[in-house]
């Protein structure tokens, strides 16, 4: 059995898609550390220059006719504000850097992770649930510091029946208290599979292949099925990124507007 797994490798068919998530330093061998610079870091901090480069560098001019930067950085404003008016209300636009900032981190990481050889920091559950919990905790405090213990009224389904409502409050306080779960294992899990996916198919191609007199060479519907995977994860970068914000957006209009 040994013999046979090492011909595997030696052939080149035996292939490890999740490689990829593997956190690394930047430089040297060893371990990784609280302060060691990794393949995360490099990939975060690429991410927030390619903010910066959209919003600040991309709209300095403030052109009346803009150019194609400062256009998608003004379609990028006027999408995220008016999704958060539109779902947590006006009184929630003093929010709107915050969620425009989750919006386009999640947004670019998500984008930056489909160039060859990069590394999607979105993948990480590490990541994600940092993100997960600072947006828990905001809405949680929000909550309490507009309404007071008003705030526990989110949980008090008033519209039940008497008999029914502490059983729905008891449901209603463990739906809370799991938001920063499903919020950060969504984006994380949708990231991660989908990639893998793309390694998956990417290593398959070489078991679908035609030979020749030269070689080999990829049949063209590997290259179609690879190509129509990837085009998907594009879709998806954009859609978890949405669906993280919008997310964010409902938590807060709770917070801002707790009674049912």
């Amino acid at each position: 059995m040994a013999t046979e797994t090492h011909g595997a490798d030696q052939g080149g068919l035996v292939f490890h898609p999740m490689d990829q998530f593997i956190v690394k330093p930047l430089f040297g061998d060893g371990p990784v550390g609280l302060f060691t610079l990794t393949n995360v870091t490099l990939w975060m901090a690429l991410t927030v220059l390619a903010i910066f480069a959209l919003l600040v560098m991309g709209t300095s001019g403030r052109a009346t006719i803009p150019s194609r930067v400062q256009s998608i950085a003004e379609l990028a404003y006027d999408f995220i504000r008016k999704m958060v008016e539109d779902v947590a209300g006006k009184d929630a636009l003093v929010f709107f850097p915050y969620i425009m900032t989750l919006f386009l981190f999640i947004l670019f990481a998500n984008f930056l992770g489909l160039l060859p050889m990069a590394f999607t920091t979105t993948s990480h559950i590490a990541v994600t649930a940092v993100m997960a919990v600072m947006v828990f905790l905001t809405v949680t405090i929000v909550g309490f510091v507009k309404h007071g213990f008003g705030f526990l009224g989110l949980f008090w389904v008033s519209s039940a029946p008497l008999a029914l409502r502490p059983v729905l409050a008891l449901i209603e306080v463990i739906s809370y208290f799991v938001r920063p779960v499903s919020h950060s294992i969504r984006l994380a899990g949708n990231m991660m599979a989908g990639h893998a996916v793309v390694k998956v198919f990417a290593a398959f191609a070489p078991m679908i292949l035609i030979s020749t007199g030269i070689g080999l060479a990829v049949t063209p519907l590997s290259i179609l099925a690879i190509s129509t995977i990837y085009a998907l994860e594009v879709l998806v970068a954009f859609i978890q990124a949405y669906v993280f914000t919008i997310l964010t957006c409902v938590y807060l209009k709770d917070a801002l507007h707790p009674s049912h």
